[in-house]
């Protein structure tokens, strides 16, 4: 079985490593990875991993087109042979971290545990800053152990997912949460399950991007989420600009709705030990441990340039102001969520 991984980044260079060897560790066969516009080297480490046959790595320029850096990206990762060929794809992001709970815990062992799924939802599990300041080059997974409480009412935007597919020929294009632009005589063949194990409605097939955020999501399996980071990171995160929408500046307002830290969860700890003596395997490379520390440099002088600016001096003097947010009511994140299904289906009866 062949399991696709497809990846955009930008200035990541410092977390790729971990990122691969966990994937691998868990079942993922090959890597398809696309840059743009770096400063940190990231695209030269995904050179080296392509030299040393770890993955495809495809550069991405300007200009990107009507849908942004991020799509154009998987525009032309969908080229790849290592997309065409695949059994199964998936589109994930460098802060992601696909965390299966069934069988050996890899993504074969959840293929098998659902064989009527030619899709699987993987809901992310936000996991939030928990007061850690200091950018550090250790694991993300190992670092940030708290999240906010299983169901979470509000804000919807944690019950989004990524997708694991069957490369059946369904869908044309990857997409940045769902595949895209199905063939719609094939989608009645379409049976999509959520990581809880449950079957899905058909018209799931065709449409959202979110789970129902008021029903379990994670028994089977989770996608951990860690959209904060530490202070420094997330600083540095809002000078390159959001993945899907580049111009539009990370605040506190993003930071708000996914600081949440009420629960620990430890699930994905035990995992490491088995990416471990891949990552290992990936430092012995004397280029790539080079490349690697030279990106963790970057990013502490990055982090000092940019204490230079008000505008970003002031955001990490705000967030380190900021406590942890707290989840909301029930009875208040159910009323918000109405007025958020109300406004839906106003824009679907004006569109």
């Amino acid at each position: 079985m062949s399991i696709t991984a497809v990846l955009c980044v930008r200035n990541e260079a410092a977390f790729l490593l971990d990122w691969l060897a966990w994937h691998r560790s868990i079942g993922i066969t090959d890597f398809v990875v696309v840059s743009n516009d770096c400063d940190d080297g990231t695209d030269l480490v995904l050179d080296r991993l392509e030299t040393l046959g770890w993955l495809t790595h495809i550069r991405n320029a300007p200009p990107f087109g009507k849908g942004g850096i991020q799509f154009s990206g998987l525009k032309l990762a969908g080229k790849a042979d290592a997309v065409k060929r695949a059994d199964w794809l998936v589109a994930l992001d460098i802060d992601e971290f696909v965390t299966v709970h069934v069988g050996d815990r890899t993504l074969p062992a959840l293929i098998k545990a659902l064989p009527d799924a030619t899709a699987i939802t993987l809901t992310w599990r936000n996991f939030g800053n928990a007061g850690v300041v200091d950018y550090e080059d250790r694991p993300v997974p190992l670092q940030f152990t708290h999240a906010g409480p299983r169901p979470l009412l509000w804000p919807w935007r944690a019950a989004m997912f990524k997708t694991l597919y069957r490369n059946d020929r369904t869908y044309r294009n990857l997409g940045v949460h769902r595949p895209r632009n199905p063939v719609e005589e094939r989608l009645a063949e379409a049976r999509w399950f959520d990581g809880d194990g449950r079957a899905l409605p058909r018209e799931m097939a065709a449409g959202r991007i979110f789970s129902d955020y008021r029903m379990a999501q994670h028994g089977l399996v989770q996608l951990n989420h860690y959209p904060l980071g530490s202070v420094e990171s997330y600083v540095l995160k809002a000078d390159r600009g959001r993945a899907v929408h580049s111009s539009d500046r990370l605040g506190l307002d993003y930071w708000v709705e996914r600081n949440l830290n009420t629960e620990e969860d430890h699930s994905a700890i035990d995992l490491w030990d088995r990416a471990a003596p891949i990552r290992a395997d990936l430092a012995a490379d004397p280029v790539l441990a080079d490349l690697h520390d030279s990106a963790t440099a970057w990013r502490k002088a990055r982090f000092d340039r940019l204490m230079e600016q008000d505008i970003f001096r002031d955001l990490y003097g705000r967030l380190l102001m900021t406590p942890p947010s707290q989840p909301l009511p029930d009875t208040i994140a159910q009323n918000l969520a109405r007025f958020a299904q109300a406004g839906a289906r106003v824009d679907e009866e004006t569109s």
